[in-house]
């Protein structure tokens, strides 16, 4: 099994640093807890949006687990190397541990993305994380730039 360098995540410096000023910003939005999930990667200085997936139905943490290991993925197929940022700490925890802790009940409308969960952990364990993969720090920088845009307000669960 392939494991990282870091089993912690390292601290974040601001993607406005010039060391780190060319990143990968990820982000997953869900309507519902179940709900349709999708996810997507943002290049940053640019803003221009790299891949996106979905909707399927899933949860939010998912998303954010599918988002980071997905762009783990097309970076090693591309030959890239430049650091994510998620703002997820549970996608993040779930990435470091190599397995999506979630609790989402097999059903027929959750098959696929609970497919996708086995696959993505299965990539991590037969492939080196070799990237910083690094928490976004949404207090101080605003929104990550991969957002969808749709959060409300006071609405939350601990449903994965």
């Amino acid at each position: 099994m392939a494991k990282d360098s870091n089993s912690a995540i390292p601290a974040s410096p601001s993607p406005h640093e010039e060391e780190v000023r060319a990143c990968l910003c990820v982000d997953a939005a869900c309507s519902g807890n179940p709900g349709m999930m999708e996810y997507r990667g943002v290049h940053l200085p640019s803003g221009k949006e790299v891949f996106r997936f979905g909707p399927i139905q899933g949860t939010n943490n998912i998303g954010e687990f599918l988002a980071i290991v997905h762009a783990l993925a097309l970076m090693k197929q591309k030959g890239i190397r430049m650091p994510i940022y998620s703002d997820s700490v549970s996608g993040l925890a779930w990435v470091r541990n190599r397995k999506a802790k979630t609790t989402l009940a097999p059903t027929e409308q959750t098959a696929k993305a609970l497919e996708l969960v086995r696959r993505a952990e299965n990539w991590l364990r037969q492939n080196t994380v070799d990237v910083p993969i690094l928490k976004w720090n949404t207090e101080e920088w605003g929104e990550i730039p991969a957002d969808f845009g749709r959060k409300k307000t006071g609405v939350k669960s601990d449903k994965s």
